[in-house]
């Protein structure tokens, strides 16, 4: 048997496009012979995959898995949203948010990762080519504590687990955990809503915070404010801030007249011990991606010849 070389499997993933776990055996079933490996490739629709992986993948299904004190996200993203409502797809987004629960909720980690005899990697490039459109696994994130629990809310739900946004938040406490589940739900569904950038003031990104204090400055020294004055003001517009984006500081959506940590607080009763939230995730489908834009009049008065 032909030695499959490092460089070998570089080679024919260059050529092709397809991933390296899917290069190498490529060369392994076809004793190295370069040729037929790359047929191979195309038999198994690996390589017609690699075409469509420059194009953009925007669309997709935010999946949200939990079990008792750990719980993930996933970002799997397609180029259509008529791919999220394909079973194959959504079946697809469910059995990676499943790897990434009980592995390292790492991309790469994950993709590497078997069900059975195949990679997840591979398991999404056979979906790429059978349902015809780019898709990728973006991202990942995962939360856990050692005692209490991490509950989730999926937004949009297209099936039970996966939609346009999922949040996670991990709720430390010793107390009762059906209670514990209800209040972090609740918690969850505020992150939905809110949007929240930070736990509390200590955890926001300090250049944030600057450009906040920044623009406060500004805005009262084009009034003619003194400075003295502007230091106070600008102390009193960060305390506004922090109410908009702590998570803690903010008017809990389901009792306005009270903030997060107050509603905390006044859980414990039920819960019957203190309670800390150790973490929350927000993902919202395709932030932070450049979608590229299509005037469809265009395209079809151009393909007929028409301007």
């Amino acid at each position: 048997m032909a030695t499959i070389t490092a460089a070998m499997v570089k080679d024919l993933r260059e050529s092709t496009g397809a991933g390296m776990m899917d290069c190498k055996a490529a060369l392994t079933e076809n004793n190295g012979d370069m040729q037929a490996a790359q047929d191979w490739l195309r038999k198994k629709g690996l390589s017609k995959a690699a075409k469509k992986a420059g194009r953009v993948a925007a669309e997709g299904l935010i999946g949200a898995l939990t079990k008792g004190t750990k719980g993930v996200l996933v970002e799997v993203n397609s180029e259509t949203d008529f791919v999220a409502r394909n079973e194959q797809f959504q079946g697809l987004v469910k059995m990676i948010a499943q790897v990434a629960l009980h592995h390292e909720a790492d991309v790469e980690k994950i993709k590497a990762s078997k069900i059975g005899d195949a990679t997840v990697e591979t398991a999404i490039s056979d979906a790429i080519a059978t349902i015809g459109e780019n898709m990728t696994l973006r991202r990942a994130a995962s939360l856990e504590v050692s005692k209490g629990v991490v509950s989730s809310y999926v937004h949009n739900a297209v099936i039970e687990g996966a939609g346009k946004i999922g949040v996670i938040v991990a709720l430390e406490s010793a107390g009762k955990t059906d209670e514990l589940a209800v209040l972090g739900r609740q918690l969850a569904m505020h992150v939905a809503a809110a949007k929240p950038l930070a736990l509390d003031p200590a955890g926001l990104d300090p250049q944030t915070v600057k450009r906040e204090k920044d623009v406060l400055a500004d805005k009262y020294r084009q009034q003619g404010k003194p400075e003295n004055v502007i230091e106070k003001i600008v102390d009193s517009g960060l305390k506004t801030y922090y109410k908009e984006v702590c998570l803690l500081d903010q008017a809990f959506i389901h009792d306005s007249g009270k903030s997060v940590a107050q509603a905390l607080k006044e859980a414990e009763g039920k819960v019957g011990a203190p309670i800390k939230i150790a973490g929350f995730v927000n993902y919202a489908l395709g932030e932070g991606i450049e979608k590229q834009e299509s005037d469809f009049a265009a395209e079809v008065a151009a393909a007929s010849g028409k301007k």
